[in-house]
């Protein structure tokens, strides 16, 4: 999955936002809204930008009279989890690098993957 530019994830974050906060999708309007104390932006390049992440599969989009609603695609946690697993097939040593990654994350990220992990293999396999 591709990375985001600056206002792109920007945009996603307003979105993300909302959904988490169990708010329908959003239209130009409501995004603009939502980054007008941040940033100062036309509405038009807020159009611009919600135009262009649904073209790249980012954001689905549904008519809502003369406007669109916008919502994501997947959660934030799903686009970094595959940043995370695009940042692992650019290196030589996925082993390395994950075995680097599990030595910088904190005590309380290691027990998170611990349980993960605890969870993932506890399952039984499928017959």
């Amino acid at each position: 999955m591709k990375g985001l530019g600056e206002l792109e994830r920007t945009v996603m974050e307003v979105l993300w936002a909302r959904e988490d906060a169990g708010h329908q999708a959003a239209t130009a309007r409501d995004v603009s809204r939502a980054l007008a104390g941040d940033r100062d932006l036309a509405h038009t390049t807020v159009m611009t930008v919600l135009d262009r992440l649904a073209k790249k599969g980012f954001l689905e989009r549904e008519r809502d009279g003369r406007a669109w609603r916008y919502h994501p695609v997947a959660s934030r946690e799903v686009y970094v989890t595959e940043l995370m697993l695009g940042a692992l097939n650019e290196t030589g040593d996925r082993d390395a690098a994950l075995a680097q990654f599990v030595r910088s994350v904190s005590r309380d990220e290691i027990d998170v993957i611990r349980e993960t992990l605890a969870g993932l293999t506890s399952k039984e396999p499928p017959a």
